[in-house]
């Protein structure tokens, strides 16, 4: 009974433990990244393509006193918000297992046998499953926070290309992250924007740019995702690669098809250009393991899935893409 206890549980950690890495599949994590200039902090405006609302940015080097909208930006606090509150109050789940852990700890105190040492039979198998449960619940949390403070600020990402934080290396000039004279003195105030027009011309880059990011992506050529994106999303997908070989894995999207798309906004800051399109692709997305087995998706079967791309250029200049959200 024991032994079957321990099995159990230790398959559960082994769940919990790769959990997180399910998650990296696709471009972008499947989570929503990167950054829309002022914008980053409020909604895209739906679309036939993206009825519902968009996610927010749970990466993003992006200030949230920047937002044009000072009161939107309260209003949606985005990351902020959920460092409000101990862990235990923002996580039902775990106040849970806390709760029945120092319960059954109580028991066997009682009863004169230490903690969990009072139960017997099925009662000790529970105790033992929460004592595990808690356990894992905590290394998953470790995890979780050790990936999230080291994704946004990847100053040493894979291949160097940290340098390109401030368009080094290749002559570029550096994409604008809001950090402007006001913010630098503790200011917050509001960026102007201006709506600017988007040519069938400008569509069909964005249509292309899925494409050849998914294909970038599937040969992990970081060279090619550093031509097609800021150097923000550049340093993510470094990232997220470099997580997936960490276990050994590898992830293609192939056969990727645009079937619908329509522009979100569009408008000008700072002497740049930001565009938002709704995307809706379909494609085959696959994950193996080193030995070539398939940990997630299929290899013929095909998804679909409706993403928020923002790209971002400077007047004259190719468009790159800025961010990833992802909608619902």
């Amino acid at each position: 009974m024991r032994r079957t206890a321990r099995l159990m549980t230790a398959l559960a950690v082994v769940t919990l433990a790769l959990g997180p890495a399910l998650a990296e599949a696709r471009p972008g994590g499947r989570s929503s990244s990167g950054s829309r200039g002022s914008q980053t902090y409020s909604a895209p405006p739906s679309t036939q393509t993206a009825p519902g609302s968009a996610q927010q940015m749970q990466r993003t080097q992006q200030p949230p006193s920047q937002a044009a909208n000072p009161a939107a930006a309260a209003a949606r606090p985005g990351v902020p918000a959920a460092a409000q509150g101990s862990f235990f109050s923002r996580n039902p789940m775990m106040a849970g297992l806390m709760g029945g852990l120092l319960g059954a700890g109580l028991f066997g105190l009682l009863s004169g046998s230490g903690l969990f040492g009072g139960m017997a039979g099925f009662a000790s198998f529970i105790g033992l499953l929460l004592q595990v449960a808690l356990i894992a619940g905590l290394v998953f949390l470790v995890m979780r926070l050790v990936r999230g403070a080291r994704r946004p600020a990847v100053a040493a990402g894979p291949q160097g290309y940290a340098r390109d934080m401030n368009g080094a290396g290749d002559g570029r000039r550096p994409m604008n992250t809001g950090m402007g004279m006001g913010a630098m003195a503790g200011g917050a105030a509001a960026v102007a924007t201006r709506p600017i027009q988007v040519t069938p011309a400008d569509f069909e880059t964005f249509g292309q740019a899925l494409l050849d990011v998914n294909a970038a992506w599937s040969r992990q050529d970081l060279e090619a995702l550093r031509r097609l994106s800021t150097p923000e999303m550049t340093n993510y997908f470094a990232q997220d690669l470099s997580d997936l070989r960490a276990r050994g894995w590898t992830n293609t999207s192939s056969d990727v098809r645009l079937e619908a798309g329509d522009l979100s906004e569009a408008w000008e800051e700072n002497g740049q250009h930001y565009a938002t399109v709704a995307m809706r692709f379909s494609l085959v997305d696959v994950t193996r393991d080193a030995t070539g087995k398939v940990v997630e998706g299929h290899p013929t079967n095909r998804e679909t899935a409706t993403e928020l791309w923002t790209f971002v250029r400077f007047p004259g200049e190719a468009w790159r893409l800025s961010a990833i959200q992802q909608t619902g």
